[in-house]
């Protein structure tokens, strides 16, 4: 039970597909066998806890958004409150509710922040008994007015980091220990894959690691069937395929909805999943419409350039593609893609930069064809909320235009992948491979390959 508990914290965190191995390898000790063993040591001989130093580079979790701690603390001081325990300062609610209790004690409206507008003058203050000074009222003013702000900026951060897990590994993260520790077999497919799903991109002009590789397969095999001899005869034997019954197919599908596992659940649960999915859709297309009116990026052909926040875009377009998937898959699964027959809305492309470009046309490649659908097709947030119109017919027809196949490609219908074979995590500074752990903290602190000035150090003056 505790190797599981520490197995599902990985669920939230980055942690490198050999160091999940290793876990699982622990965890599965006697009950596989060793075929399926040697296979899991390809990525286990790798882990942290095999190597002589035991390091790496790679940050081993998601980037946490920062609460209001210090603005309640000061809120608290500078207002003379008592100290309230209970308050949350990681929590949006908390947080809402803090404001609202403290707003009314200088009548300042929640989200009424005009300086000029908004703020009582001298004669107001003494009709509503507020016994204090000018710079005194406006302190307090401008402080709940930065409360806000950071409120603000707070939930925006939390959104943009729940939209990039979602982007890299689905729904694994939300599903919580009870349900993770039913079925140990399952539990170390969930807990690997998330691993493989969260690597992070190389910089390369080619394409980039599947997820989905040898290990991941035997380690889904595992919760698929057993295998059981029967004799037939005297000296004949044959092997039966058996389906386990304890195999959690209601949590595999929350980061791996390929048909073979849908068809394994009820149509309740692929109706909540569906449910889960277009919630999620809905959220991001709001901010991917914020995203694009803010920015100025160039459909046309989809190169970075300076401005444009690169990494919210493509985390949130990320999310989007990874949703889409997931909801054409239900959909297939349930026998509902009659639905794109009226409504199909596209895929999101993510920004590339200038160099990788450069470099890809540099050996003889052209723009990826998908973009020419991409300028095509009404903008797809926008076809979600019902702003524009454009259906499967539409989208196979710009496809064939472009010369690509609108199924294999995913336009219209689940995408297919192959099984990779394992290659151990490399070291990465901005994607570029570096060969030692150390070197790369060196690199990423003096910001090599970051497209910003380089702090040039001097090794042999150390």
């Amino acid at each position: 039970m505790k190797e599981l508990k520490k197995l599902h914290i990985t669920l939230s965190e980055r942690k490198r597909p050999e160091d999940v191995a290793q876990m699982i390898l622990e965890i599965l000790e006697g009950k596989i066998s060793s075929k399926e063993k040697n296979i899991l040591k390809k990525a286990a001989k790798g882990s942290l806890k095999k190597t002589f130093f035991g390091y790496t580079s790679m940050m081993q979790e998601f980037a946490t958004a920062i609460g209001a701690e210090k603005q309640i603390k000061k809120t608290i001081e500078i207002f003379k409150l008592d100290n309230n325990e209970s308050i949350d300062y990681n929590n949006v609610n908390d947080i809402e509710n803090f404001i609202e209790q403290v707003s009314p004690i200088i009548y300042k409206t929640v989200g009424a922040n005009n300086f000029l507008a908004d703020r009582l003058n001298k004669e107001q203050r003494k009709e509503k008994g507020i016994d204090l000074s000018k710079r005194s009222y406006n302190k307090k003013w401008r402080l709940l007015k930065r409360l806000e702000n950071k409120l603000i900026k707070y939930s925006r951060e939390i959104k943009k980091i729940e939209f990039q897990k979602v982007g890299k590994h689905g729904l694994s993260h939300t599903i919580d220990f009870s349900e993770f520790q039913k079925d140990p077999n399952s539990a170390c497919f969930i807990a690997y894959y998330n691993a493989r799903c969260n690597l992070r991109s190389l910089f390369t002009n080619t394409s980039q690691e599947r997820a989905f590789d040898e290990i991941s397969e035997m380690l889904l095999n595992r919760c698929k069937e057993i295998k059981t001899p029967s004799v037939l005869g005297i000296f004949k034997t044959e092997t039966r395929k058996e389906s386990i019954p304890t195999t959690n197919w209601w949590a595999i599908s929350h980061i791996y909805s390929s048909q073979e596992v849908l068809c394994k659940l009820t149509d309740e649960q692929k109706g909540k999943l569906l449910g889960k999915w277009t919630g999620i859709l809905q959220e991001i297309a709001l901010f991917l419409n914020e995203l694009w009116i803010n920015s100025d990026i160039n459909r046309q052909t989809m190169v970075v350039k300076r401005g444009n926040d690169s990494t919210t875009w493509n985390n949130t377009a990320g999310a989007w593609n990874k949703a889409r998937d997931n909801w054409m898959n239900i959909i297939y699964s349930l026998g509902m893609d009659y639905i794109l027959d009226e409504i199909c809305f596209g895929k999101v492309l993510r920004l590339m930069a200038a160099d990788v470009v450069a470099w890809h046309f540099s050996t003889g490649g052209k723009l990826d064809p998908n973009t020419e659908v991409w300028n095509k097709i009404p903008l797809p947030w926008e076809v979600f909320q019902g702003k524009e119109l454009c259906n499967k017919e539409l989208v196979i027809e710009y496809c064939r235009q472009a010369g690509i196949d609108p199924e294999k490609s995913g336009w219209i219908a689940p995408r297919k992948h192959g099984i990779a074979e394992f290659k151990p995590t490399p070291e990465l500074v901005h994607g570029v491979v570096v060969s030692n752990p150390y070197l790369a903290t060196v690199l990423k602190k003096h910001k090599y390959f970051s497209g910003k000035n380089v702090k040039t150090f001097f090794p042999e003056r150390n």
